[in-house]
């Protein structure tokens, strides 16, 4: 769940051998020239307008018919609204070109105001005649090359990163929890806003916050699990373990385990209209999901390139059940969860009375300015994502893998290495900058947005989880850009 269906226009991937383009390095104001400028400058307009009339102004003088009718226009609308509602508005920097050159694709690098963090916003164009966009990326951005930031402290930074917190706090844009571990020690730890604004109960740093797409992590270390013990193979079609009440045997005998674990099967998502129209009872176990996937078709042959796909990691469920005969749920607790002590982490379900379990809030146009997810969410989460867990948890169970008690060094290799020149490698997002590698994944659903990082080089771990939409990739991305800086 890692693109909800809401931002399913505005996400997709962008490829990591990116150069920052030397233009207007010294002037955050001036931007381009000529018509891609003009472009530019409309869209840091039309977000910092924070005006819902010139936002669907824009949206439907800038954007192909297609784009707009992905989602009613309130949706689009809302998305730049809570954008500059997180963010307090955005500052043109540069424009960053490819090498090699991918005139296909133009990124627009933004520093904010909240965060004074690095954003960026990937366009490309229907055609180059009109400049119409037909597609659009917002995320948080690494450190431009080319610019340098002073080193600080490791005490600094701490004291930066309690004083952030407490500020976006302050201004309701942060309701969640914080963990900074340098290796087993932790440094910082702390918890803001309300779990539930109904009762208004606090959370705490045991808060089970949800994971939306992270879930993706457990499934990937599962099935490499499974390849030490030589159950599976990597070049397996999965047509050996999907039966055809699935999909059919002409699709499943050209996609192996290697397509779904790095999302280059051409497979989509099962979020789709039948989900969000039927009732969320419906979907509780692996199974229960079939019918959605079942007359699902790939985009593109196999291997051919990278596509995100939920129903890719779901299916990667489906194997693991078949080959250990064993419920998904069951499989994970066992083998990931139990040996990590990881012992508030699990797809807890919806419908029953969870303890200290956050509830997911979205801004709402309503006297509470609020709206929960319940009746959004899934009941129970799965192998693609969905479940929940802590800061602590997550840290052990980033401990546990880079102490090898899940895997071994050579799986880890593998969770680890961009397989398709995505950023991204088996159920593991992908990333280098100052602070070294860097591994991990977010997640991302209405009033949902959690994120994992794992320093390889640094040796330092960072969970960031709240119960806000959008509430921790900034955040967790402000102190990715700190850890860069550290003198050590």
């Amino acid at each position: 769940m890692k693109f909800y269906i809401l931002m399913l226009a505005f996400s997709f991937s962008i490829l990591c051998h990116a150069q920052a383009d030397k233009v207007n390095y010294n002037d955050d104001t001036a931007t381009p020239k000529g018509r891609l400028g003009t472009v530019t400058e409309t869209i840091i307009n039309a977000i910092n307008s924070n005006d819902p009339d010139k936002i669907k102004a824009f949206i439907e003088n800038s954007f192909t018919e297609e784009f707009q009718n992905i989602a009613p226009m309130k949706a689009h609308q809302d998305i730049f609204l809570n954008y500059y509602r997180q963010t307090g508005g955005v500052r043109f920097h540069s424009m960053r070109t490819y090498t090699p050159e991918n005139p296909q694709e133009n990124v627009l690098i933004l520093k904010d105001v909240n965060y004074d963090s690095w954003q960026k916003i990937t366009f490309s164009f229907a055609n180059e005649k009109d400049l119409i966009i037909k597609g659009m990326g917002i995320s948080p951005a690494e450190i431009p090359s080319g610019i340098l930031e002073s080193e600080i402290s490791r005490t600094a930074f701490v004291e930066e990163t309690k004083q952030t917190v407490d500020r976006l706090a302050q201004q309701d844009l942060f309701s969640g929890a914080v963990l900074i571990a340098k290796g087993n020690a932790i440094l910082y730890q702390e918890a803001r806003g309300e779990a539930s604004k109904r009762f208004h109960v606090m959370n705490n740093t045991d808060t089970k916050f949800n994971l939306g797409s992270m879930n993706k992590m457990f499934t990937a270390v599962a099935i490499l699990q499974l390849v030490e013990k030589k159950l599976i193979a990597l070049q397996d079609p999965i047509g050996k373990y999907v039966d055809e009440s699935w999909l059919p045997s002409e699709i499943t005998a050209k996609i192996n385990i290697h397509h779904l674990l790095t999302h280059t099967s051409g497979l989509g998502s099962y979020f789709n209209k039948d989900f969000w129209n039927a009732s969320r009872a419906s979907y509780r176990n692996v199974d229960d999901f079939k019918q959605l996937v079942k007359g699902e078709t790939p985009a593109f042959e196999p291997g051919e390139r990278y596509s995100y796909s939920n129903t890719g990691m779901l299916l990667l469920g489906v194997i693991i059940e078949k080959v250990t005969g064993t419920d998904y749920f069951e499989y994970v607790d066992a083998n990931i969860f139990r040996p990590a002590r990881m012992t508030h982490t699990d797809a807890y379900e919806m419908d029953e009375p969870v303890e200290n379990l956050a509830i997911g809030y979205s801004p709402a146009a309503n006297s509470s300015g609020w709206e929960n997810n319940l009746y959004k969410h899934v009941i129970k989460g799965g192998p693609a994502g969905g479940g929940f867990s802590t800061v602590g948890d997550l840290h052990r169970f980033a401990m546990a893998l880079v102490n090898e008690k899940l895997v071994s060094k050579p799986s880890l290799d593998l969770l680890w290495t961009d397989h398709s020149n995505s950023g991204y490698g088996y159920g593991f997002s992908l990333g280098k900058g100052g602070g070294g590698k860097v591994v991990g994944h977010s997640g991302g659903f209405p009033g949902i947005n959690s994120n994992l990082d794992i320093f390889l080089d640094k040796d330092y771990v960072v969970v960031v989880m709240s119960n806000y939409d959008g509430g921790a990739s900034p955040l967790a991305q402000k102190i990715k850009n700190q850890i860069a800086r550290l003198a050590e």
